[in-house]
């Protein structure tokens, strides 16, 4: 069931992220003093005084030309159609401008509630001039600092008056995915075909998307999910910009809140040492991960293409063995509707637990197959295993000597479990621990 709704919208640089940031208590936004730095329209779960709610955050509305402009335009606007409560941010230091006066005639038409606040009103000499905001129409502005977290309070406490009265609450069986790899292999795209609308921004220029875009959706199948697209992750030493910085630590963030990622390779440009470093982050992190190979309908083909590039993959990416391959195209829509079902069984895989008593029978079967190792004339001796937590499954293996489980058995350990149970697209941690 959906949670209502609050769009933070307003011309450029009034510091809707700022607030946006300081609302979910938490830095998902990009923060720049630069115009135009949120394009897409961003989505957090936020709460006051026990009332949950999305709120979104939106670029910059201006009506300048320009395709990016348009862009950033219409996702504001899509973001004002799906919202229940909107927040019409300006800012004390340009009084009121033609652009606010532009902002509030498109809101007077969308007939819902709209909660005028005020944005660096940092002293009382400032809130002096708030009052020129009223000749916007929307009744009494409130003084906010998104920076100090002035007036938050007071602007949440009307959030919630306008709240609708019968809001559903959110339930928590929703699959976190996000959406990562290098830029412009097709990622938004992908987003936008999964989602059925043009959710982010489609462009064909890298670094397009920065902010991580959090969006619910359900499948055909009435499966919950929360889709999270990324911006290009971009290697380190080619990050010049701050803001492209900050989007790589984003994209890390964003594998960070997600249950499974999808690693996204370019069929028709192959693999790069980027995507390397792009699956790294997801396998160091122990989330589930499907590897996504877009544009497949772009390179000549025959009966063995397939398994070609399957082989390529799995030379290149030895540490995603468990990884299942799916090859897609964004743009024909070519197998886009496997993703949902992939990404709930690879949840499942990736949640599930064993029972402690089927382990050690396990182990039993394992000692027999491949004797323990010798290290330095001492045997390796394995007791007992547990299973400790899920997301992603990890193991405890007691032992005599942690020093002695050399790496080999632990590899022929977690094959062990691959085989026994199904644990595809997900990660296995194993940890020697010393009987006591």
């Amino acid at each position: 069931m959906a949670l209502p709704v609050v769009a933070i919208v307003g011309r450029p640089n009034v510091g809707k992220s700022t607030l946006f940031n300081r609302i979910i208590n938490q830095r998902l936004a990009i923060v720049e003093d630069l115009p135009g730095v949120t394009r897409d329209r961003n989505y957090a779960p936020a709460e006051w005084m026990g009332h949950k709610f999305d709120l979104i955050d939106t670029g910059g509305i201006t009506w300048e030309d320009g395709k990016i402009e348009e862009e950033i335009r219409a996702q504001a606007e899509i973001a004002i159609d799906e919202a229940d409560v909107i927040v019409f941010l300006t800012s004390v230091d340009n009084h009121v401008t033609d652009l606010d006066e532009r902002i509030a005639k498109l809101l007077y038409r969308t007939k819902k509630p709209v909660i005028l606040a005020v944005n660096k009103a940092d002293n009382p000499e400032q809130r002096q001039d708030i009052y020129d905001f009223y000749s916007l129409g929307f009744g009494d502005p409130i003084p906010i600092s998104g920076s100090h977290g002035t007036g938050i309070g007071d602007l949440l406490d009307e959030i919630n008056a306008h709240l609708p009265k019968d809001a559903d609450q959110v339930d928590d069986d929703t699959i976190a995915f996000s959406v990562i790899g290098r830029p412009n292999v097709g990622k938004s795209s992908i987003v936008n075909k999964l989602l059925g609308e043009d959710r982010v921004i489609v462009a064909n220029q890298e670094g397009t998307t920065r902010d991580a875009i959090d969006t619910p959706f359900i499948s055909k199948a009435g499966d919950k999910f929360r889709l999270i697209d990324t911006a290009g992750i971009r290697r380190r030493g080619k990050v010049y910009e701050k803001t492209e910085k900050y989007s790589v630590m984003r994209a890390q963030g964003a594998i960070e809140r997600s249950d499974v990622v999808l690693l996204v390779l370019d069929a028709s440009t192959g693999i790069r040492e980027q995507d390397k470093h792009v699956a790294g982050y997801a396998h160091e992190a122990g989330r589930g991960i499907i590897i996504v190979v877009n544009k497949w309908d772009l390179p000549k083909k025959d009966s063995q293409s397939a398994k070609d590039f399957e082989r390529v993959i799995r030379q290149e990416f030895q540490y995603l063995d468990y990884a299942p391959i799916l090859f897609v195209s964004a743009k024909t829509g070519q197998r886009l509707d496997q993703i949902p079902e992939l990404v709930k069984r690879v949840y499942k895989n990736l949640t599930q637990r064993i029972q402690s008593s089927v382990l050690n029978d396990l182990l039993i079967e394992a000692s027999k197959l491949v004797p323990t190792p010798m290290v330095r004339g001492k045997r390796l001796r394995v007791y007992y295993m547990t299973q400790v937590k899920s997301n992603p499954p990890t193991f405890v293996v007691f032992v005599n000597d942690p020093e002695l489980m050399h790496f080999s058995y632990q590899r022929f350990l977690t094959n062990q479990l691959r085989q026994n149970f199904d644990f595809e697209g997900t990660p296995i941690k194993i940890i020697a621990r010393k009987r006591k």
